[in-house]
């Protein structure tokens, strides 16, 4: 099995005659976590759309696993062990937690995922609960019935349920208070921590690179910056125009 999980090359993407994505070049590998950032609008979601099969990139390859995925549809690419939490979260507001998360229930596809259960690091029910505490007193609420950062833990603790090789978070604390966004920061670190691999889109970059091992920026589609957590930081500059901190 390869070490580079997810391999995106030369990706343009298109939402009419828009040209989204301009010859991005995107990669994951086993275990790594990686912070995807850039302002509103720069291509950050097109670009885990079209990882994931909900946009067709019009030229470019995406390899999932070593196997060519390009445009295939979103649940043939989840079955090779790619979990993805979209912006908006997406959870079904008319079952409770606990259906929610059993829905998801299944064991892992890969070599990997299957050695991670042999060793008992497999996430089933009980671990998902453990780790979401605050879903554990809220089983039998509906899912419309939950705060937006308790969403955002079923939304997470249901991906992790389907015991993927790589979790993609998009907005990982978009519009959730404080205290709440912490708890989701402490969860990333034992998603990263269990040797998931991650991609994490967020505004929040000091919280981002506490966590990754590599950051991508990303301007009007293309990438800009490509380097480690210290990397970035040693280059305020870079923060200040691309980012706007």
């Amino acid at each position: 099995m390869t070490d580079t999980l997810i391999d995106a090359r030369a990706i343009n993407s298109y939402y009419g005659a828009s040209h989204i994505l301009r010859g991005i070049d995107f990669s994951v590998a086993s275990g790594e976590t990686i912070g995807l950032m850039g302002r509103n609008g720069m291509g950050k979601s097109t670009l885990l759309k079209s990882i994931m099969g909900l946009v067709k990139p019009r030229s470019g390859r995406v390899q999932i696993m070593g196997r060519d995925m390009t445009g295939r549809p979103p649940y043939e690419i989840a079955q090779l062990g790619i979990a993805y939490v979209p912006e908006g979260r997406g959870i079904f507001g008319n079952l409770s937690v606990v259906e929610n998360l059993r829905m998801a229930a299944r064991a892992g596809q890969t070599e990997a995922a299957r050695a991670r259960a042999k060793a008992g690091q497999d996430w089933h029910y009980e671990r998902v609960l453990d780790t979401f505490p605050r879903l554990k007193e809220r089983l039998g609420h509906g899912g419309q019935q939950l705060s937006g950062g308790e969403q955002q833990m079923l939304t997470i603790g249901r991906a992790l349920m389907t015991n993927p090789d790589v979790l993609i978070l998009d907005e990982a604390t978009e519009g959730l208070a404080p205290l709440i966004a912490r708890e989701i920061w402490r969860i990333c670190a034992l998603i990263r921590e269990s040797g998931i691999s991650s991609v994490i889109v967020d505004k929040n970059w000091k919280h981002v690179t506490r966590i990754t091992d590599r950051n991508v920026i990303l301007v009007k589609g293309e990438v800009v910056f490509s380097g480690s957590s210290q990397e970035l930081a040693a280059q305020p500059q870079l923060l200040e125009q691309y980012l706007g901190v």
